[in-house]
């Protein structure tokens, strides 16, 4: 992920943000990924965990703890807000 992440200085800090168009490709992956597995009846809720650990492992394989801590820190008022549950569902 973190080659494909779009971000031109590894050492920066996670950023929601970044690269939109770049972003739009790797959902469109993880999506049909999502079905995929789905399809080969593995439970949704299942890789939706595997998914969110993978990704935390590769944020902090790139950026290191402190700065992934501080993305995570603001996906509480994210997920508040709705910005998640307007996502179409799988």
């Amino acid at each position: 992920m973190s080659a494909a992440m779009g971000l031109s200085l590894p050492e920066a800090a996670p950023d929601e943000n970044f690269g939109s168009e770049d972003r739009q490709v790797a959902l469109a992956f993880v999506t049909e990924a999502f079905t995929e597995a789905v399809l080969a009846g593995v439970e949704g809720e299942c890789f939706a965990h595997a998914a969110i650990f993978a990704a935390l492992q590769e944020l902090v394989a790139t950026y290191g703890e402190e700065p992934v801590v501080a993305f995570a820190e603001r996906l509480p008022g994210r997920l508040r807000s709705g910005e998640f549950s307007a996502a179409s569902r799988h």
